[in-house]
């Protein structure tokens, strides 16, 4: 695919002057805080008096980047752990990427990248999350007159096979075996209006190795497409998408799953704004909910609860995170409703406050409970002390319902308490050009 790049794109007039080179190395140090009660029980029985914890978890990011002419290059190594945590913390690579790129707008990118598209809410770091994810993939694209067309290809393995075709992908650092991607966007600027379109063939290892009958290993192949738009008139900006979800699951159960959002924003100056939206995730039609101790033996041939497989979570549905990063009972979802309002304010320059409340229900009905999942109230607060360092704090609080302490093992009497302390560091330690 390579080949049909032009190469005098590529190339640099010898007759040119050698063109700067620029090299860069930042840290970025997080740290944060945390201390819930009432959260999701670790004993499946729910028999333990107390359900809470405090804990402190930090972050080192040590990151190099490199620019000449064409060539763009990046390379992170990160560092994440618990305090006082026993045994190794992980250490890994988080980015390692080379980018080149022609006169005309087309690039190649290839190595361990984080992507990131439209709102995140399919395909994000999640950079709340201390590893956070990148992909080990190529990317190939245009950016150009406003049009951005971006083609991703991975395709993971455990291991090099040397004897034997290795075809199966289990327990591995990426989630999925193969992933192909497109991913179009176009800036209308006389609208302001930008639209985008996503497509996603994710291929799931299912079976087991060297299975016969319905264990035989193979690839199920799930999809996901849709569009994003954002229109962002005056002081307003509308945000609106919608994905549907087909093909099979990695258990082999055929996919029908879809999503809708809608966001508006009023910031009628700098220093405050408000928002509301509504997120509606599709569910199955049945999801067993048992009592506590209880088994449940649900079957469905059709899985319609809808995955927002790689996107940046801990934006949306709440900031205690019950949902997407965690499964319920059984397996299931009974998809998700979630509306929403909350606004900032900047009372100083460099202090920032903000506020939601959110009304958190199930997108199917359930036997015997009400879809009403909980009420949650957030506010969090952002100062920026210097250029390099941002401490940041949240508190959340929850009502939550005997549906969501059935569907979640969320213990406690109703309310549910989440509150952090973060301070983020991140200085630029040396920087040359020649």
């Amino acid at each position: 695919m390579l080949m049909l790049l032009p190469v005098s794109g590529w190339a640099q007039d010898k007759d040119t002057q050698q063109p700067p080179t620029q090299f860069t190395a930042d840290i970025n140090m997080m740290t944060r805080g945390e201390i819930r009660n009432g959260g999701m029980s670790a004993n499946p029985d729910n028999t333990s008096p107390e359900d809470n914890s405090a804990f402190v978890l930090n972050r080192e990011r040590l990151i190099f980047g490199f620019q000449r002419d064409m060539l763009e290059a990046k390379t992170s190594i990160q560092h994440v752990g618990t305090w006082g945590h026993e045994g190794a913390a992980s250490v890994n690579v988080y980015e390692a990427w080379a980018k080149m790129r022609t006169q005309n707008g087309m690039f190649a990118q290839i190595g361990r990248l984080a992507l990131r598209y439209d709102d995140e809410r399919i395909i994000g770091s999640d950079d709340w999350v201390m590893a956070s994810m990148t992909h080990d993939a190529l990317r190939l694209g245009y950016e150009g007159n406003g049009h951005k067309v971006h083609t991703i290809l991975a395709y993971n393995q455990n291991m090099r096979a040397l004897s034997e075709p290795g075809s199966f992908y289990a327990n591995g650092s990426r989630p999925y075996k193969t992933m192909h991607t497109v991913w179009y966007h176009y800036d209308i600027p006389q609208a302001p209006l930008g639209v985008s379109l996503l497509f996603m063939n994710i291929g799931m290892q299912a079976g087991e190795e060297g299975g016969i009958g319905d264990n035989e290993a193979k690839t199920e192949w799930q999809l996901v497409y849709g569009g994003y738009l954002k229109y962002a008139p005056s002081n307003w900006q509308i945000e609106a998408s919608y994905y549907r979800q087909a093909g099979h699951d990695e258990y082999k159960a055929k996919l029908d799953a879809w999503m809708a959002t809608a966001k508006v924003e009023w910031k009628p100056a700098d220093n405050w704004s408000l928002e509301a939206g509504y997120d509606y995730l599709s569910g199955d039609d049945y999801v067993a909910v048992v009592n506590k101790g209880g088994l449940g033996m649900p079957r469905h041939e059709v899985n319609k609860g809808f995955n927002p497989v790689y996107g940046s979570h801990h934006k949306f549905y709440g900031a205690m995170d019950f949902f997407y990063l965690s499964t319920y009972v059984n397996g299931f979802t009974p998809g998700l409703q979630n509306a929403y309002v909350g606004g900032t304010i900047k009372p100083l320059r460099n202090l920032s406050l903000g506020a939601a409340y959110h009304y958190l229900a199930t997108g199917t009905k359930l036997a015997e409970l009400d879809k009403t999942l909980g009420h949650e109230i957030e506010i969090n607060a952002s100062y920026r002390v210097t250029k390099d360092v941002n401490l940041a704090a949240g508190y959340s609080y929850m009502t939550g319902t005997e549906t969501m302490e059935r569907l979640k093992r969320a213990s406690g009497d109703g309310s549910l308490r989440w509150g952090w302390l973060s301070l983020i560091i991140s200085p630029r330690l040396f920087s040359a050009k020649w």
